[in-house]
């Protein structure tokens, strides 16, 4: 039989096969922020995520594996992500339209009349947890309730770092106890395990971690009082109220999207929806705003079509006499967007070409190595989650690699498949947005107007609520445990 065109045969990438592209890739991540700053997520990142991808390509090469294998790898992982960034896309265009259409200033409106400064943060975070559980999504909650009080904060003096950390805790919480939730779903699908039962098993450690994050953030928010000038507030709705036409109907942009989430319209159509809704209610309900950032000489309709048209692809510019109102409302459009997609396309380039030359995996199987202890394989599951959204950049890869790869070892050491589905979403879901290059990061830095390297410190829940986990399990604290196979057949031989 003729072997001349046989494939060669790929060997085991060693550890440090796949530690030298993490290691590299960490230095030159931390590079980019030391040079560069705030600005390292616009384009010194990718830069680094892509040059740490050709080293984990040429570490595959040495191994075995043909570019055009790693290359099918890159794509299918690029295309793991096309989901969220056509969501993104629409986010954008739903910002753009609901600045022009005054959803967002009514908004930030009765935000400022409604809310107490000394108690704003803890409400910022208590208000989104009650939108994501209602709808089942982080991220329409911080692109919608989130953008609009991340305003309030602006209006109010308050930090918009700790409103943001506010923003993702509430969002974050909701949407884990939120049976909409699509990591709700997949962690328990990864595991094995019943949806409710998953959900009910979470809540010994959201609870307490919730609790500890409200009482925080009232604490900060008592803290910041005294610098939120109830002048600057009354300023601020005037302004807005000059420059809009306000009203409770200019809401229902708003209601239409939350009832699409909760019949579970997919979000890529139903943020689109919300989106035109608003760029109708911005030609029907703002023709003075339509009109002052209509260009050429156009009026009328062709002035709102194009108007509305730019808002949803550009987002919109305003040139009021107040800077402060021009920096908080002239955001939006698909076009705000491509940063954030680009960063996600970099990450998720170097992630599929760990997994694909099976580095990501080598990582792993070193982890696990010595566990003892429910405390340290459930300790573990959680790191690894964490350390996945870090290589991979992905929330949903960090909950389906290390659930694949963990779940016969649970069942081995006699731990219910329900701690797995816990850590998973403890360890994975709740550590993406904590992780400036991570697509949940990277989107809640883009739609919140804060790098997740500011805001991630006062992520409280986010925090929180691993460390909680982690503690109950070297503490015994609600781990469920079953007969291991192994052990259940032996005794039956016995008898």
């Amino acid at each position: 039989m003729d072997t001349n065109n046989s494939k060669p045969t790929t060997k085991d990438a060693s550890i440090w096969d796949a530690l030298i592209p993490i290691i590299i890739l960490i230095g030159l991540l931390s590079s980019s922020v030391a040079l560069y700053g705030e600005d390292s997520s616009y384009g010194p990142n990718q830069i680094a995520l892509l040059l740490a991808m050709f080293i984990a390509a040429g570490v595959g090469i040495k191994n075995g594996y043909t570019w055009k294998e790693i290359e099918q790898g890159i794509v299918k992982g690029i295309s793991l992500s096309l989901g969220a960034l056509l969501i993104l896309l629409a986010v954008g265009a739903l910002i753009g339209a609901w600045m022009l259409s005054g959803t967002v200033p009514t908004l930030i409106f009765y935000g400022l009349e409604l809310l107490n400064p000394s108690l704003f943060y803890a409400a910022t975070c208590l208000i989104c947890a009650i939108i994501a559980m209602s709808i089942g999504s982080s991220w329409t909650t911080a692109a919608t309730v989130g953008v609009a009080l991340m305003g309030v904060a602006n209006g109010m003096g308050m930090s918009e770092a700790i409103t943001a950390g506010a923003v993702v805790s509430g969002a974050y919480f909701g949407d884990k106890i939120s049976p909409l939730s699509e990591t709700t779903n997949l962690a328990p699908a990864v595991a094995g395990t019943d949806l409710f039962e998953h959900i009910q098993y979470m809540l010994w450690t959201t609870i307490p971690s919730i609790l500890l994050s409200l009482i925080i953030f009232t604490f900060l928010g008592f803290n910041s009082a005294q610098q939120a000038s109830s002048n600057r507030i009354v300023e601020m709705q005037t302004m807005l109220g000059e420059e809009f036409n306000l009203g409770w109907h200019m809401l229902i942009p708003l209601a239409i999207l939350l009832v699409l989430a909760v019949k579970k319209v997919p979000a890529f159509p139903a943020v689109s929806i919300g989106a035109l809704s608003g760029g109708i209610w911005a030609a029907i309900f703002q023709p003075e705003v339509v009109a002052s950032l209509a260009t050429h000489g156009r009026e009328g309709v062709l002035a709102s079509i194009t108007v509305v048209w730019t808002a949803l692809y550009d987002g919109v510019a305003f040139n009021t006499p107040s800077e402060e109102l021009n920096k908080l409302l002239s955001r939006g459009g698909m076009s705000s967007m491509l940063n954030t997609i680009w960063l996600i396309m970099c990450a998720m380039t170097f992630g599929a070409v760990l997994e694909r030359v099976g580095l990501l995996k080598r990582i792993v199987s070193a982890i696990l190595y010595g566990v003892s202890s429910a405390g340290d394989m459930i300790t573990r599951t959680i790191l690894t989650c964490f350390a996945t959204n870090i290589i991979t950049a992905d929330q949903y890869m960090s909950i389906v690699m290390p659930g694949r790869m963990y779940k016969e070892e649970f069942e081995k050491r006699g731990l219910h498949q329900l701690n797995l589905s816990r850590s998973l979403e403890d360890g994975g879901t709740l550590t993406s947005p904590l992780i400036p290059w991570n697509t949940c990061g990277a989107y809640m830095g883009g739609v919140l107007g804060v790098s997740a390297l500011d805001y991630a410190v006062y992520a409280l829940f986010n925090l929180i609520n691993p460390v909680l986990a982690i503690i109950y399990a070297f503490l015994g604290i609600k781990i469920l445990r079953i007969t291991p196979p192994a052990y259940a057949t032996e005794q039956a031989v016995k008898s």
